[in-house]
């Protein structure tokens, strides 16, 4: 598996291509494509490619991760869309705000199926571990890839920083567990791709993270 990321809309949200190199299967996770620049962006790139979108997946669904939802079942019809079912009244909520954040022209979309703890998400030959990591939204979970030592992850753990705990469903004591117990047990060279900023380690963020030491 290989990641290509791209950063979108007005809050700088990373979104990831997850690619499946044997098949050239792939996974979208969080799109925060807004503008039809950004849009065709991210088309181009998988068209270019030849890619095949067999999957869209929501690591928590907050305005800024979710706006692009309806732009890839539209654009890639029939993919399956999944969302822990815990996050599903944060992803119903955006429609109510987003206007208010800018994004006048958000279009909703609703999930064709969830995602569970320990659940494995496959595409091609690549096969996901979702790991359940509440704290930043109710139902945030992070993906994580054995052999390429590589987690998806979010608004959990950034570079030198955590992810904000005061939105409604946040929890601080939460979050810092969530890291604790399904971030931190990684081995040290697994690479963090986080939902903004850029990429980190597991193994640098336990040394220096200052939220974590």
């Amino acid at each position: 598996m290989t990641v290509a990321g791209f950063t979108f809309n007005a809050f700088s949200e990373n979104t990831y291509l997850l690619i499946d190199e044997a098949t050239r299967q792939c996974a979208i996770v969080d799109p925060g494509c807004y503008s039809p620049a950004e849009q065709e962006a991210l088309r181009q790139y998988i068209e270019t490619n030849e890619l095949q979108v067999v999957l869209l997946l929501n690591t928590h669904a907050h305005v800024d991760h979710v706006l692009g939802n309806q732009f890839v079942l539209s654009t890639w019809p029939g993919t399956p869309f999944l969302l822990h079912p815990l996050d599903l009244p944060t992803l119903r909520a955006v429609e109510g705000y987003a206007g208010i954040y800018g994004f006048p022209q958000y279009q909703a979309a609703e999930p064709t199926g969830e995602l569970a703890a320990g659940q494995p998400v496959s595409f091609g030959q690549t096969e996901l571990e979702v790991r359940f990591t509440p704290g930043h939204a109710p139902g945030h979970v992070v993906f994580y890839h054995a052999p390429t030592a590589t987690v998806i992850g979010g608004d959990v753990l950034f570079q030198q920083s955590i992810g904000r705990t005061d939105l409604p469903g946040g929890d601080h004591v939460t979050l810092l567990r969530s890291i604790a117990t399904q971030l931190l047990t990684l081995p040290d060279d697994t690479t963090v791709h986080p939902g903004h900023g850029p990429a980190t380690t597991i193994g640098a963020e336990r040394r220096s993270n200052p939220f974590l030491i």
